[in-house]
């Protein structure tokens, strides 16, 4: 006979990675609006955040912004402040204390998108710059999407909520192919591409400054070759989880580049700045990647086996 199992002394809901991730993001969001309450925004959220993004964009897609920015927010920065403080706050609460999730999710579906377009510019993909895959081929707003789709509570208790097994590989393998894409364009694959990142990245602080520099310095004159080998390693990323094969690699692989792109790119998320909206890209791409590593196989392990050929013998 197969002896008992020791409970494991979590509650069960701990013990599902759906859940986790719930947590995990509702944090983000609660750190987001932490992040708000900087005085950075009570006097700057309209210039420094609204009006920069509708910089290049077509007159179709800018001139609302601008609209936004100084006719809506900037005559109210301190209330509207407050506003979004109380929003992300809300959401991220719930999340985190699995109170109305759903209303929650799809309220921060909303948001995201809204933050997309008035703070973010769309990802600025419909201007002359070209996206960079150190920082989000598509800005950070989706990834919150993303992550919401994977953490939707399924009353069937299927994992990888609304974007099922099938869908969850496709998004995965669309954001990697994307980055592999981006890394090829010459901005993004100059000899200096990775060094001037690197050196223009926010900081903040002096110990990541000079993280920062050393890794600018140590790239300097690379950069082509390094693209070339990021692009291989993104494409790798994407294709192993959209195949199935080697996933639980791929997976962890992404994990490691995603922060160290943080670090090295996105200076934590500028968060040591005074003026970080937000987190970064990088703790939403590990997230959504934990979501995934349900897609990897497990292997039996050699305790189990001796259990197995025990109870089928008696």
């Amino acid at each position: 006979m197969l002896p008992p199992s020791r409970p494991s002394g979590r509650p069960a809901a701990l013990r599902s990675p759906q859940r986790l991730g719930q947590i995990a993001l509702g944090v983000i969001w609660c750190v987001d609006a932490l992040l708000k309450t900087q005085s950075y925004f009570f006097h700057n959220f309209a210039m420094g955040v609204i009006d920069a993004s509708a910089a290049g964009q077509p007159k179709l897609l800018g001139d609302p912004i601008t609209f936004i920015g100084n006719h809506i927010v900037a005559p109210h920065q301190a209330t509207f402040t407050v506003f979004v403080v109380l929003v992300e706050f809300s959401i991220g609460a719930c999340l985190i204390t699995s109170r109305f999730v759903k209303p929650a999710l799809l309220i921060s579906f909303a948001w995201a998108l809204g933050v997309w377009y008035t703070g973010e510019g769309l990802g600025f993909i419909f201007t002359s710059t070209t996206p960079s895959p150190l920082t989000g081929i598509i800005a950070t707003s989706p990834l919150y999407v993303i992550a919401g789709l994977l953490v939707w509570p399924r009353d069937s208790g299927a994992q990888l909520g609304l974007l099922g097994e099938r869908g969850a590989r496709l998004v995965w393998a669309a954001l990697w192919l994307g980055a592999a894409v981006l890394w090829l364009f010459p901005s993004n694959a100059g000899a200096n591409a990775l060094h001037d990142a690197f050196a223009g990245a926010p900081s903040g602080t002096g110990w990541l400054a000079s993280v920062e520099s050393t890794a600018a310095n140590a790239v300097a004159g690379s950069g082509v070759a390094l693209a070339i080998a990021l692009a291989l390693a993104s494409a790798a990323i994407g294709l192993a989880v959209l195949w199935g094969r080697g996933t639980r690699v791929a997976l962890y692989g992404a994990i490691v580049i995603s922060l160290v792109f943080w670090v090295l790119a996105e200076g934590l998320g500028a968060l040591f700045t005074g003026a970080a909206t937000d987190i970064g890209t990088g703790p939403l791409m590990v997230l959504i990647a934990s979501q995934l590593l349900v897609l990897a196989p497990r292997r039996a392990t050699a305790v189990n086996r001796p259990q197995v050929q025990t109870a089928s013998l008696a």
